[in-house]
């Protein structure tokens, strides 16, 4: 077993004792496995992602810690899944529109995120801008679930 295994086995090991999210230090962690706080970072992006069903907040400096919450709606982490790398503004809206139309999301919730996705907001240029929306609605739709 790699270590990358080995540390994603712990930190699925931490996640079934305590039902919301996993708090880790990352430089903590790193020691334990005698690793380098790298290691830990490309464990949780590929490991810990939306597309598997997983929302992380980070915070860097200072050694930074690591929250790893589980989404257990199935239809947003499933919507998730299928978003991909990149997402024109059309394709956004018709997900958030059909979200909250089948009652997986709230009014609200779907009128700002429809805001933080548009073309407008995010002033740059393709593919770029595809690939944030992409990233935005993944992020946006795990922490509403």
């Amino acid at each position: 077993m790699g270590i990358s295994d080995k540390i994603e086995a712990f930190i699925n090991e931490l996640m079934k004792e305590d039902e919301e999210y996993v708090e880790l230090g990352r430089n903590e962690l790193a020691d334990i496995f005698n690793c380098v706080p790298s290691q830990i970072n490309y464990v949780i992006s590929t490991r810990f992602s939306p597309q598997r069903g997983y929302i992380v907040e980070s915070k860097r400096g200072g050694g930074g810690y690591i929250k790893i919450k589980k989404i257990y709606n199935d239809v947003v982490a499933d919507v998730i899944s299928r978003i991909g790398d990149s997402c024109d503004f059309e394709t956004a809206k018709a997900i958030i529109t059909s979200m909250y139309k089948d009652k997986n999301i709230e009014q609200q919730a779907a009128k700002v995120l429809l805001a933080a996705v548009s073309d407008k907001a995010l002033d740059m240029r393709n593919p770029q801008r595809d690939k944030s929306r992409a990233a935005i609605m993944k992020n946006a739709l795990a922490a509403i679930k």
